[in-house]
């Protein structure tokens, strides 16, 4: 991946971060963020990988991993966002930075844009891998991809069906996957990114390089539990569910599937 090509992705995922911005300054909807930045990620990392020399079956291999996860999670967010006026996350935000929000939502949104050239690379990375292809670890990566976008889905159809019931109105999803994670949809998520580490990974030593591929689960990790993913979404929850989530919250991991507390 030459300077050329890595200032290109950089550009554009920027400016499609700025017609996110623009979308929900518009629209009032905050949701259209998330939608643009999956599929916009999506698509730069599958045009970098595919356009660099002599293509590879790893590269075609990553290629497909970020076009289906962009293609599976942009869609739900997308059908999401029709049904919704806005996104409580950045709704919450908004309000918290007062007269100032619309600058600081844009810059945040150049933040977002700018880990995102960290995402693709470690994509890009993982694909040039010079071993062999079809290795044990290939077959490995495949695997973990596609538990965490079986998953993902799963646990945002679960969710779904919980909401549609009038019964639920008001309630906590603690069923299914919720019911070992509070984001379940989250962490399988971020299983998708540790399948790039697997592709990248050389026990030889003659591809150090590939240990680069790290930063796809180590930021998409900090973005989902630490930046625009559970914190602002569970400050919404405390708000709205109250004592209801703060039981939840007290008997059920908040990323990572485990046992829930009694």
């Amino acid at each position: 991946m030459d300077l050329a090509s890595l200032t290109a992705a950089a550009v554009a995922l920027s400016a499609f971060m700025a017609c996110a911005w623009w979308i929900q300054r518009i629209t009032g909807n905050a949701g259209w963020i998330d939608t643009i930045w999956t599929f916009s990620l999506g698509a730069v990392a599958v045009i970098l990988t595919l356009t660099q020399e002599r293509v590879s079956h790893r590269q075609i291999m990553a290629a497909a991993f970020a076009g289906i996860w962009s293609v599976r999670l942009g869609l739900h967010l997308f059908t999401r966002t029709l049904h919704i006026t806005d996104d409580p996350r950045y709704r919450d935000l908004m309000e918290q930075w007062g007269p100032r929000a619309g600058s600081r939502l844009f810059w945040f949104l150049q933040s977002q844009a700018a880990v995102s050239i960290l995402l693709a690379g470690s994509i890009v990375v993982a694909a040039q891998n010079p071993a062999p292809f079809l290795r044990p670890l290939d077959l490995l990566a495949a695997l973990v991809f596609s538990v965490g976008l079986i998953g993902g889905g799963l646990a945002d159809l679960q969710l779904r069906r919980f909401k549609s019931r009038p019964e639920n109105r008001g309630r906590i999803c603690d069923r299914g996957l919720w019911r070992w994670s509070r984001h379940p949809n989250y962490f399988f998520e971020w299983m998708c990114w540790l399948s790039y580490p697997l592709l990248a990974m050389d026990g030889t030593g003659a591809y150090p390089l590939g240990y680069v591929a790290f930063l796809a689960p180590v930021c998409m990790y900090w973005l989902l539990a630490h930046v625009s993913g559970i914190p602002p979404l569970e400050t919404h929850l405390m708000r709205t569910r109250g004592g209801l989530f703060a039981v939840y919250r007290a008997r059920t991991s908040a990323f990572f599937p485990w046992p829930p507390r009694r």
